[in-house]
């Protein structure tokens, strides 16, 4: 055994950090989908109207995706153990609040700390994780590992909602965080010790208002265009309003002494093409999982927890995705590996185009979508090793916070994008799904066939296994 295989080896503390930080991934992906089998249940029990309902995933969404960038740059700067400890702890009684709720009101109350909760720990548990594994084969693996436990979280989200709504009650759905927010506390000691700059810059506050704003009101404006069309005022408003307060965010931060992003950061090709293929990635694959559930559900007739336990085959291609994604980057380097995993991807979604009303066209969609699954983790993977390569240590709190951003707004722009082109092409819900199928594989294709002609960044290109 080569001494290059032996220094690719995780010691025993890295295995022990590595499960911590991976089940709380696990647990934040988890969370994400749990509730989505068990809102009807949820608005009867509570009083939501049917057309509210959408807002307690739209009010976790909203916090999850406007403030990760901030509470990435704040973990740089104050301390990633913190912060992450901080927002298990926050995660831990705001589940617990969700299960005892008694209003809708105190429920969406609860669903927007979660979603707090989830923007700090996320980007935090990314830069202590790869501030735990160097760059190269050990950090490549870890990520791997992560992305196919969060894909199979938000699979599994769904299966785990739809038995805990059947068999107990929808406030576990809830209540089932408590105990592994506790876990991880508990465990808290072994994580690596705190790790913050000794001079500490002051924070950028213009930049980190007109970020945070200009997320929430992207969000927004998604939600209510998903919701209403691309014609309703407030979703206009609220997407140009957006992008308004994000072409500030770049003026802000090429004045700012000390910027919450700065700007030579997004400048970079690594972390720019990388967040551009993550969000691609997030969008088409989280919106194709919203396209099969209205044709297993509304064409083939399937009851919400069987329509859960079909994506658990889904689920099994990502994890199968993430494994062998360290191997696939090891051999071909980020650039490819990422052209790879969006041509399958795109083959696979775009064999579900065939999808027919007879209940016998189901074996199509368990194939396509592990198929699909499996190149899409490969992307998902590739792009999180890309957008945090090259970068210092004191930096990765806020390469992590821009990927988990980019994660975040992907799963929200994706569902309202492919509703509304299903909608505009309904004449029937099979032939709408079909028409939004068709072009969500068209985008996976031409980032597919984009990455393939860009040529590689040198500083980010994963490093061979020499395994002679």
């Amino acid at each position: 055994m080569s001494v290059a295989l032996q220094a690719v080896r995780m010691t025993g503390r890295q295995r022990l950090v590595l499960v911590l930080l991976l089940g709380s991934q696990f647990m934040l992906a988890v969370d994400f989908s749990i509730l989505n089998v068990a809102l009807p249940v949820i608005g009867a029990g509570l009083g939501f109207e049917l057309a509210d309902l959408q807002w307690v995933a739209t009010a976790f969404a909203l916090a999850a995706a406007g403030f990760t960038l901030l509470f990435g740059r704040i973990a740089d700067l104050f301390g990633r153990r913190r912060l992450f400890l901080g927002g298990m702890a926050l995660l831990g009684l705001s589940s617990l609040a969700g299960g005892l709720v008694t209003s809708h009101g105190m429920l969406l109350v609860a669903r927007v700390a979660q979603g707090l909760a989830t923007a700090a720990v996320t980007p935090a548990a990314l830069a202590l994780l790869t501030t735990s594994f160097p760059e190269g084969p050990l950090r490549a693996r870890a990520l791997g590992l992560n992305g196919a436990l969060m894909s199979a979280g938000f699979t599994s989200g769904a299966i785990l909602g739809g038995l805990l709504t059947d068999l107990l009650s929808w406030r576990w759905a809830f209540f089932v965080n408590v105990p592994v927010a506790l876990a991880v506390l508990a465990a808290a000691p072994a994580l690596p010790a705190e790790s913050r700059p000794a001079d500490r810059p002051k924070m950028d506050l213009p930049g980190a208002v007109t970020v945070t704003t200009g997320l929430l009101a992207l969000v927004y404006g998604l939600t209510r265009a998903g919701e209403h069309g691309f014609a309703d005022p407030a979703g206009i408003g609220g997407l140009l309003a957006g992008a308004g307060l994000l072409v500030a965010f770049w003026f802000v931060e090429r004045r700012a002494q000390a910027p919450l992003v700065p700007v030579t950061i997004l400048a970079r090709a690594s972390v720019k093409w990388g967040n551009l293929a993550g969000l691609v990635a997030f969008a088409t694959e989280t919106s194709l999982v919203f396209l099969m559930t209205l044709y297993l559900q509304k064409v083939l007739g399937y009851s919400p927890l069987a329509t859960g336990l079909a994506f658990g085959v889904l689920g099994l291609g990502t994890v199968l995705g993430g494994l062998a994604a360290p191997r696939v980057l090891s051999r071909l380097g980020n650039r490819r590996t990422l052209a790879t995993g969006f041509a399958v991807q795109a083959a696979a979604t775009a064999a579900l185009a065939l999808l027919g009303p007879e209940a016998g066209w189901i074996w199509l969609l368990l194939v396509a979508t592990f198929v699909g699954g499996v190149g899409n983790m490969l992307a998902i993977v590739a792009f999180m090793v890309t957008a945090t390569s090259g970068l210092p240590a004191s930096e990765q709190g806020l390469a992590t916070g821009l990927a988990t951003m980019t994660q975040q707004i992907g799963i929200t722009m994706g569902i309202p994008i492919m509703s509304a082109i299903a909608t505009a092409a309904m004449g029937t819900i099979l032939q709408g799904v079909t028409t939004a199928v068709l072009i969500n594989a068209a985008l996976v294709l031409a980032m597919a066939a984009h990455t393939a002609l860009r040529r590689e960044d040198p500083r980010a290109a994963a490093p061979s296994i020499d395994a002679s």
